[in-house]
């Protein structure tokens, strides 16, 4: 790591212990690393190590004239979902830290992109907000506050979850999808490239 880091300049620390109850501390640690480190991005993507990313078709949205520059997000929407009030479930919300019993529509956190001006409005009205372990609804929370939604993006089957059995024009059309290990995602983005 310490060579990464000296290399490329790419790595993020913060202190904090790193679990999946504090996923909501590293979402802001990255919103307020972008609002005050990168004033010349117009957009940014929150993407998992998991997703296979088709970079020509991302450019394709932010480059398009009617992709809005300002209060912008979109991916996969999450919309009327219900707060998990098991205790035994990973994604258990206690009313306490949550008291609704449904998020405000959030976008999937595998992969979405937001405009560059969000960063410091989610992390100025997160002061406002009570903080939840559910990294990407709380984001929701925190827009739902700012008085909107995320946007769908113009094209909904660019931003899967998960896809079925693998086909290479399926790949060709996506902006993220989930696909499991590095082996896989190489693979896949190998097979994508090569000349037709």
């Amino acid at each position: 790591m310490e060579e990464e880091s000296r290399q490329h300049r790419d790595l993020l620390q913060s202190n904090f212990v790193y679990s999946y109850f504090n996923l909501t501390i590293k979402m802001m640690v990255i919103m307020n690393w972008l609002a005050t480190r990168c004033p010349q991005a117009s957009y940014a993507m929150k993407a998992d190590s998991d997703i296979y990313l088709n970079l020509e078709n991302l450019m394709s949205l932010l480059l398009a004239p009617n992709t809005p520059r300002q209060n912008y997000i979109t991916g996969h929407l999450m919309i009327n979902q219900h707060v998990i009030r098991d205790k035994k479930s990973k994604w258990y919300v206690s009313e306490e830290l949550y008291h609704e019993p449904k998020y405000p529509t959030y976008v999937q956190g595998a992969g979405y992109v937001f405009s560059h001006d969000l960063p410091e409005k989610i992390v100025e009205i997160s002061k406002e907000v009570k903080a939840f372990n559910i990294e990407d609804a709380y984001v929701g929370a925190c827009l739902n506050r700012l008085g909107f939604a995320p946007s769908s993006p113009p094209d909904p089957s660019q931003f899967r979850l998960r896809m079925g059995q693998y086909k290479r024009e399926d790949f060709l059309s996506v902006i993220s999808v989930m696909v499991g290990s590095p082996n896989e995602i190489l693979k896949i983005w190998k097979d994508v490239k090569r000349p037709t």
